[in-house]
């Protein structure tokens, strides 16, 4: 997995990982072990802690990781970015999807990220519905978002609930690279994290960014398969990207 970097050219190696975190109700050491051991520069989380005192929550698990808050949380409905003081946060917002009657409302965290002079990476991370209809239409609307975030090299990274067959995975997968498909490395099954039988967790990008490596970083050096089994229910997703200069 390549490491972090700036190069000559201007343009950034970014790591970024996606992470369901089960709202931090499982072995937290054993977390913070895992997501300093990928080293990223963004982090997406999805399921993060949302109810009583979860900024709290959010700024433990910052500190824990040696990274930053840059925006979600209780005010996405579960998904939240943070970064490395790597990252020049341009801009942030939490969107709120339509609520469907009798299910849980979804909602996406987003920012524009800077890296070095000019390498400025969109991301947006998501947990989708587990409803198969509602599923397919948020994942409209991600792209949606995505398009409208006014940067040619942007992510999508989070939680499907969906595997590569189905319909909000291959909608998605239509516009964008799918990380793993794109440039395997590690492993590719996310669910569970005791016994991993589905991908329904990935990166996706523009193709103005180029995707060096996307997968569980099983094997990675510093991460425990002890600590991957403990730390959630499932098994996160790091991806190498490079983002172009402007």
């Amino acid at each position: 997995m390549p490491a972090s970097r700036t190069e000559p050219d201007g343009s950034a190696v970014v790591r970024l990982l996606s992470y369901n975190i089960r709202s931090m109700r499982d072995d937290t050491d054993a977390l913070a072990r895992v997501v300093r051991a990928c080293a990223p520069d963004v982090l997406c989380v999805q399921e993060a802690p949302r109810f009583f005192r979860w900024r709290k929550y959010a700024a433990r698990l910052a500190r824990e990781t040696g990274l930053v808050y840059v925006t979600g949380g209780a005010t996405a409905t579960g998904p939240m970015i943070l970064s490395s003081l790597r990252a020049a946060v341009e801009r942030s917002e939490d969107v709120l999807l339509p609520r469907t009657p009798g299910l849980h409302r979804r909602g996406l965290a987003t920012a524009v990220l800077r890296f070095g002079p000019s390498a400025r990476l969109a991301v947006v991370c998501c947990h989708l519905s587990l409803a198969e209809k509602e599923r397919y239409a948020q994942a409209g609307m991600v792209l949606d978002r995505l398009a409208g975030m006014g940067a040619d090299a942007a992510v999508v990274a989070g939680d499907l609930n969906d595997e590569p067959d189905g319909r909000a995975f291959r909608r998605l997968a239509a516009a964008l690279q799918d990380g793993w498909a794109t440039s395997p490395w590690g492993g590719e099954l996310t669910s569970t994290a005791a016994e991993p039988r589905k991908r329904i967790d990935a990166v996706l990008a523009t193709g103005a960014v180029e995707v060096l490596g996307c997968g569980v970083p099983a094997g990675l050096p510093g991460v425990a398969e002890a600590d991957l089994r403990a730390a959630t229910d499932h098994l996160p997703v790091l991806a190498a990207l490079r983002v172009p200069a402007a």
